[in-house]
């Protein structure tokens, strides 16, 4: 449960955190790629980038590396892939009570949200989309990467999807920046996917069951000893 900082408990492990910062490094770089080929107003992006064909070419780099932390999760810390992957798709009541009060705290009122899990509703929902929104890209990207080998009615519709995958995840990314720099309770949030652990009254305050979970292991293996 603990770490080598007292009050401190362990939240993820170092692989989780270098597949998150180059799944969200990645994804900043394909936006800024993308930009000037989808609008004129963009074009001084052109010579930044090194050119047109330059910049569809880091595009496709920056697409190798935004699949990446999925291989990397997998092969190097798959107990925490999948942990991740089992929670995002398992509702129960509390997570369904989450969200009335979330939205009174969110607007500076006091509220008593149910004990939460590791990931508590509102990180399962923003994992979910962005599953959802990943799918779309990647499925569509290839599309456009490999034309040759897609229908012309296919690869029509792998455009449009592209567009609306992407912007469906700058609106997520944008709310997920949002509450872990900004909201009640993000330094510790931030702490978390930087140095990998989390203080004890945060975890209890925000993610109860876990906490509870903890105390529980932590007890049985004293009473083990």
């Amino acid at each position: 449960m603990s770490t080598k900082n007292k009050g401190y408990v362990k939240r993820f492990s170092l692989t989780f955190r270098i597949a998150h910062w180059v799944n969200a490094g990645a994804f900043f770089a394909l936006y800024i790629t993308a930009l000037p080929m989808y609008t004129e107003f963009f074009d001084w992006l052109y010579p930044v980038l090194g050119g047109p064909a330059n910049a569809r070419l880091l595009h496709r780099v920056f697409a190798v590396l935004f699949i990446l932390p999925m291989f990397i999760m997998i092969f190097c810390d798959p107990k925490s892939f999948f942990h991740w992957i089992k929670s995002i798709f398992t509702w129960r009541k509390h997570d369904f009570g989450f969200f009335l009060p979330f939205a009174k705290e969110f607007f500076g009122k006091h509220a008593d949200i149910p004990k939460q899990d590791f990931y508590n509703a509102g990180e399962k929902i923003n994992s979910l989309l962005q599953v959802f929104t990943t799918i779309i890209i990647i499925a569509s990207g290839f599309m456009m990467w490999f034309p040759s080998y897609i229908p012309y009615d296919i690869r029509v519709w792998g455009y449009l999807l592209h567009n609306i995958g992407f912007a469906l995840a700058i609106a997520v990314v944008v709310g997920h920046v949002y509450l872990a720099t900004l909201a009640p309770g993000a330094k510790d949030a931030m702490r978390g996917i930087t140095k990998g652990d989390v203080s004890e009254t945060w975890a209890k305050e925000h993610h109860g069951r876990w906490y509870d979970e903890l105390k529980e292991e932590e007890k049985k293996k004293k009473q083990g000893a």
